[in-house]
């Protein structure tokens, strides 16, 4: 077993592509390797803005001998079939072919064996394949070769047991030679083996390592922050973006000019990240301090002092230009900036973002109307204003920052901060960790924005299918999921789409009639996000279904309520007993019904139960059904099932001590009305014909 180390150098890889390339080269070769029935086990690839590494240890010197039956016609089949199933099988003569015989009768079979052959010529085919295909997202060709790669590639590094990979490829001969730091260590240098290869390039000032790499900025730049009494703004994705752009990672610490610390912080720290891939810090009450850290890919004679100049000078002109677009953006109310947003489309069919604020306005004020503590009128202008920012100059140069320039915008012309906050937080939440806004006109705002959009794609029908989700609709169903359960908002999202709808259709939509399709279905897409929505806290999705069954079920809070109780009460011994008594009941009412072409609904006739079992199975029906009642009816939907619980030894005696089938006809009747009422009853908190188990 030997070890096989390759390494691609080349011209600067984006750090965007770093690591998708390391896993696509590592499968590659890898899925090569297992065509030719050989196990790559242990291998790991690595990226740095130079190179593409990957090392397999204990691949075996030779691949295994292949031995392959590939069956043929039967025997005296047309001479066309026989001398077809030769050339495809390599046989000069049918001669050379083995007879066998199954129960269809006597067949040709071709024997084919393969010897194994040198890992080394395997490798030596497998690796110009894997570079001539390599799906880079974007390449390029340069010279005069054919071969497209991200960046020009340089040299190839192949080994395997120590020894070099030999083939040519586009004018490059593979060789044990790789290069060092392009500025610090640029000569080339040949490797033995992997630990070789890193250990030299180690002191070559390359770090191999993407996580490495990162770990020694993180590390490095924290103490130049403590240093200072600050602390590191911690970042993840600049973190792993700045780690691809150097080999080896130098931090230096920089100052921020006073003058633009009066511009909002995340402005500075957006101008920082996106534009200079600068880390921010901040001081001890987590405000942004007039620093900043710069990481260099090499370690300059002067320490670094250039360097920091020249990052200076960048960002003081790129401050210059935030604090510009600042300034005049406040010159301007958001107010004043409603009609610009008619001419910024929504969606074809849904009209403008103007339009998309106004259904907001009223939608949100709609939603206030219903919820104590919202000012309906504040609802409405946090709505109305809410896009306003995207029309600003702020907004059109950093765009991840829309709705919170709003909320500076919003205090500027002195409209609140509970105006402002709503607006700051309308998007929320973005994702599954997003916190939700934490505001009431916030949470309305929030609400009215995603539900204005789910309405609006259900009703010119572009709604998600599979995997695809172009408008994100998934997520803003499972906004709204979070904002009413994480902070009980009762509502009815039928009365809600109901709202939303007439607002379209006041809009201009012609959509009559569509409503009622439109609530069916958006219901039954609540439904599904609310199974992964509960299914990631344990919850099992029949019992969700069990619950929606019911009519009229559309208030997300007692929904889950309800299936919580449920669930509690299906996993206590009660709970299990009663489901299977109740699934005994509805599969004798279900074939004695079909049978008889009837139905057992209706209330029995006490005077014609037989058997004291009948009498206390309906006498404790009553009871429990309306003690579920009255439960249900104050919400107490533990109660309603403690209520059922009740129900489960008078419902195992029946069953042992009943024959529904009487040979009385009245009697049997009369004893599957019972099982009727069975039913109903458990149908007073949900339908667990839809319970699995």
């Amino acid at each position: 077993m030997s070890e096989f180390l390759l390494e691609l150098f080349s011209e600067e890889i984006p750090a965007r592509m770093q690591l998708r390339a390391a896993d696509d080269l590592k499968r590659l070769v890898t899925d090569a390797l297992k065509a030719e029935g050989v196990d790559a086990g242990k291998a790991e690839a690595y990226a740095t803005p130079r190179r593409l590494a990957l090392v397999i240890d204990g691949l075996p010197d030779k691949t295994p001998d292949v031995r392959e039956e590939r069956k043929g016609p039967k025997v005296g089949a047309p001479e066309k079939a026989i001398e077809g199933f030769m050339r495809a099988a390599g046989l000069s003569s049918i001669d050379e072919a083995e007879i066998q015989e199954d129960k269809k009768g006597r067949f040709y079979v071709a024997v084919i064996e393969k010897p194994g052959r040198e890992m080394a010529d395997v490798l030596a085919e497998i690796v110009p394949q894997v570079i001539r295909n390599f799906p880079w997202p974007k390449s390029m060709r340069w010279g005069e070769g054919s071969l497209r790669w991200v960046r020009p590639l340089h040299s190839i590094l192949c080994l395997f047991g120590g020894k070099v990979v030999p083939f040519e490829f586009e004018g490059m001969s593979s060789d044990s030679m790789t290069y060092g730091h392009r500025f610090m260590a640029p000569d080339g240098f040949n490797v033995t083996s992997f630990a070789d290869y890193k250990a030299k390039l180690e002191k070559a000032r390359v770090v191999l390592a993407t996580e490495d790499r990162a770990k020694a900025i993180h590390s490095a730049a924290s103490i130049l922050a403590k240093d200072e009494g600050l602390k590191l703004f911690e970042d993840e994705a600049l973190l792993t973006e700045v780690a691809g752009l150097v080999e080896w990672p130098v931090p230096l610490m920089g100052r921020i000019d006073d003058e633009f610390m009066s511009v909002p912080q995340e402005v500075l720290t957006s101008t920082m990240r996106a534009n200079q891939k600068y880390f921010a810090c901040t001081d001890k009450d987590g405000k942004l301090a007039p620093r900043f850290i710069v990481i260099a890919n090499l370690e300059a004679h002067d320490g670094g002092a250039a360097i920091v100049n020249g990052n200076e000078r960048v960002l003081r002109a790129r401050f210059a230009d935030a604090r510009f677009l600042w300034d005049q953006d406040r010159k301007e109310t958001l107010e004043a900036r409603l009609p610009k947003l008619a001419d910024v489309k929504f969606y074809e069919g849904l009209g403008s973002v103007g339009d998309k604020a106004e259904r907001i306005a009223k939608l949100a004020r709609a939603l206030a109307e219903d919820l104590p503590g919202v000012d309906p009128a504040k609802a409405e202008q946090a709505g109305r204003l809410a896009k306003a920012d995207l029309v600003s100059q702020m907004v059109f140069e950093f765009p991840e920052l829309q709705g919170l320039m709003g909320s500076y915008y919003a205090r500027n012309d002195g409209l609140g901060d509970d105006i402002a906050d709503a607006i700051a937080e309308h998007y929320s939440p973005v994702g599954p960790t997003d916190d939700v806004p934490a505001s009431a006109l916030g949470k309305v705002v929030a609400l009215a924005d995603k539900i204005d959009t789910l309405v609006g794609f259900w009703a010119i029908d572009e709604k998600p299918t599979g995997s695809k989700d172009p408008f994100a609709l998934r997520r803003a169903a499972l906004g709204v999921l979070r904002v009413v359960l994480e902070d009980e908002i009762r509502i009815s999202l039928r009365e809600v789409f109901s709202d939303s709808m007439t607002i379209y259709t006041n809009h201009g939509h012609q959509w009559f009639g569509k409503g009622p399709q439109v609530y069916r279905d958006l219901l039954s897409f609540f439904v599904d996000r609310l199974k992964v929505y509960l299914r990631d806290r344990g919850t099992r999705h029949d019992l969700v279904d069990a619950v929606f069954a019911l009519e009229g079920q559309d208030d997300l809070v007692l929904i889950v309520k309800r299936v919580e109780a449920l669930s509690d009460f299906l996993g206590t011994d009660d709970g299990t007993n009663l489901l299977a008594g109740y699934k005994r009941a509805v599969n004798i009412l279900r074939i004695e019904e079909k049978k008889d072409g009837a139905s057992y609904g209706g209330e029995p006739d006490a005077g014609l139960f037989e058997l004291d079992e009948e009498r206390a199975l309906f006498d404790r029906i009553e009871e429990a059904r309306s003690e579920a009642t009255h439960a249900i009816g104050r919400e107490d939907f533990a109660a309603a099932m403690s209520a059922l619980a009740k129900l489960r030894a008078p419902v195992d005696a029946f069953f042992d001590k009943v024959t529904v089938n009487a040979d009385r006809a009245e009697v049997r009747a009369n004893r599957l009305r019972l099982l009727s009422l069975i039913r109903a009853a458990l149908h007073e908190v949900a339908d667990f014909s839809k319970v699995e188990g």
